[in-house]
């Protein structure tokens, strides 16, 4: 037995510190030194587990490797295919993360269920008989997937090299544990130390592992920052679990572009993929209703087109609020400012509410002028006429800015049925003969004198 060594980790950042002090160097966070005993071991391959031979790597000229296209595997998802670049390539390894109940377990078994390929679901959170509850609901009478509900990573190598699977499942990354290492289930050097094992198996294996990966109350990935560098991509699964639409984003991707987006509806049976969101994130509402613009925004390669509902009142409290949902409120703060200085509205006495329907959250610019007319619209009780939308980003001097890719927001307002669209006088429309109207606007009054006047 190798002698033991006592160790310090900070739970938030992952830096190690040969005693305990009481503010992290690395992260500047107080109190989150905590010992962990690390026993020091020869550890075995995972391929010692199955009973096989390790092959040995050996170095090989840049023009003697293999640069073919990697056959990847298809999900049976167009969405979880879509942010992956194509579909779930061999060897890789995928973490994601969410918040509790959000549907990560959910979305991962539906895909292991409708696989063709065999499949090992492992959990160390429910039992087999939970897991058959909610297939039962999402897809029975699956012949390719296999339950196991295991914690220790060597009693699962043994049960991968037994079923030689196509594909493993882990639910979740921080229940499990190995014996190199002698320390709690979720602790750093557990989560380190298992992840490096998966790795190695999966690389070696050709055999993709998905991770599931719990979070912390800010929304980062638990566990030590070095699990998103050690797998090959990190997915995010988000919404409100108060909307039934979910949106899976990748954070990073060495297989293909982190912009892709995929849309889910929860519903009893499972997740549908919402293959034209646009449609559901618009109300179908008759009556013209003022404070609700239509903005045509992008995320990933998909445009959207979404809706925005402002209310503008007296503030009855003295001070008045500012509130934002899937909004950023310093971004609204701004451009209500742009609003008083440029265009010459008093807005400072009164409570301006926004919020993005559909319960998703847009960070993209372009959203910029659909925000402000529907604030003005809310302010002047007087509805935006019908089948019109907006993509245009506004400046602080007041003015329209240019987006990019208006030509696919332009197609797009236009499949949806939309008469008018509001863009900057600046941007370079290379579409022709649309039967959409283009309004070409470079000041915040000329979009004010078309609407409001």
């Amino acid at each position: 037995m190798a002698k033991t060594k006592t160790t310090f980790f900070c739970q938030n950042c992952g830096a190690q510190y040969p005693k305990w002090v009481g503010q992290c160097s690395s992260c500047k966070q107080w109190n989150t030194i905590v010992e962990e005993v690390i026993q020091k071991e020869d550890k075995k391959s995972w391929r010692s587990e199955s009973n096989t031979i390790k092959k040995i790597a050996t170095p090989l000229r840049v023009a003697e490797i293999n640069n073919e296209k990697e056959i990847r595997l298809d999900a049976q998802d167009k969405e979880f295919n879509r942010v992956l670049g194509g579909g779930i390539v061999p060897g890789s390894l995928i973490l994601l993360g969410g918040e509790p109940g959000i549907g990560k377990s959910t979305l991962l078994l539906q895909i292991a269920l409708k696989l063709a390929y065999k499949t090992l679901y492992v959990s160390g959170e429910e039992s087999q008989k939970q897991i058959k509850m909610r297939a039962d609901r999402i897809h029975p009478n699956s012949e390719t997937c296999y339950i196991l509900t295991e914690t220790k990573t060597q009693n699962i190598f043994q049960q991968i090299g037994t079923l030689e699977p196509d594909l493993v499942v882990i639910d979740s990354i921080q229940t499990l544990h190995t014996d190199y290492i002698e320390s709690a289930a979720g602790s750093i050097s557990q989560i380190r130390e298992c992840t490096a094992e998966l790795i190695k198996f999966a690389k070696e294996s050709s055999t993709p592992v998905i991770l599931v990966g719990h979070i912390t109350k800010d929304g980062n990935i638990a566990g030590p920052k070095i699990l998103e560098h050690m797998v090959d991509t990190v997915l995010q699964f988000e919404g409100d679990r108060n909307y039934v639409y979910r949106i899976l984003r990748s954070l990073k991707n060495r297989f293909g572009s982190t912009a892709e987006l995929g849309i889910y509806e929860m519903q009893g049976s499972g997740l549908r993929e919402v293959n034209n969101p646009s449609e559901v994130l618009i109300s179908k509402n008759e009556e013209d209703l003022s404070g609700t613009a239509i903005a045509a925004t992008v995320e990933g390669m998909r445009p959207l087109l979404i809706e925005i509902q402002a209310l503008v009142s007296t503030a009855v409290y003295g001070t008045p609020q500012r509130s934002a949902t899937g909004f950023n409120a310093k971004r609204l703060n701004m451009l209500l400012a742009v609003l008083e200085k440029r265009a010459g509205f008093k807005l400072g006495a009164k409570d301006v509410f926004l919020n993005i329907t559909g319960g998703i959250s847009v960070d993209d610019p372009a959203i910029d002028l659909a925000v402000l007319s529907a604030i003005l619209s809310s302010n002047a009780d007087i509805p935006i006429e019908k089948g019109t939308c907006f993509a245009a980003e506004v400046g602080l001097a007041g003015e329209i800015r240019p987006v990019q890719r208006v030509d696919q927001r332009i197609l797009e307002a236009e499949k949806l049925g939309f008469s008018t669209i509001y863009v900057s006088k600046s941007n370079k429309i290379g579409i022709k003969n649309t039967t959409i109207r283009l309004r070409l606007v470079s000041k915040i009054e000329d979009v004010v004198n078309t609407l409001f006047i």
